[in-house]
């Protein structure tokens, strides 16, 4: 049931953009929800799990893994979130939200593998968080810091509105 759950959400999110992209309808709005959505559900999957582990073993603080995965994961995609507001490339690593999703499937394909296969994960999203801060970090070694778009944006309304003022 796991799996077939994991597999009902993961085909709409892998369509969704592509569909987008090929009909000319992507947008900035678009793509912010396509990331709020994915976070929510990478929540209610791990969530799941945790769910799933506190029935299956009580007591056990192997629940907590699924939550420990969660916040990994989480802050892989914080980071390649806010590299990108501030003009870098944070993009790869070995634990990408796809590869957690093909692994996941893999665990509750096979339930007795799911803690061993968690703790994989959790490993390898660990090592994804830390190869995608040494990518920043190295971007933004010696450079300032980008003014933010929206401060750009800004600036040059401002810039036209005094050009259109003084002429």
């Amino acid at each position: 049931l796991g799996l077939l759950l994991l597999v009902l959400t993961g085909a709409p999110d892998a369509l969704d953009g592509a569909v987008a992209k090929a009909s000319g309808t992507s947008s900035a709005r678009g793509a912010y929800f396509d990331s709020v959505s994915d976070r929510f559900t990478d929540a209610l999957l791990f969530g799941g799990v945790a769910w799933h582990l506190s029935s299956d073993r009580p007591g056990s603080r192997i629940v907590m893994l699924p939550v420990a995965l969660m916040a990994a994961a989480m802050l892989v995609s914080y980071q390649r979130a806010k590299a990108e507001s501030l003009g870098f490339d944070a993009k790869g690593g070995l634990m990408e939200r796809a590869e957690r999703f093909i692994v996941l499937g893999f665990g509750l394909l096979f339930s007795e593998l799911l803690v061993g296969v968690l703790w994989v994960m959790f490993v390898l999203t660990a090592i994804t968080a830390v190869q995608r801060f040494v990518k920043v970090w190295r971007q933004a070694s010696g450079r300032p810091l980008p003014t933010p778009a929206r401060q750009r944006l800004m600036e040059r309304r401002m810039a036209m509105r005094s050009m259109g003022t003084s002429g």
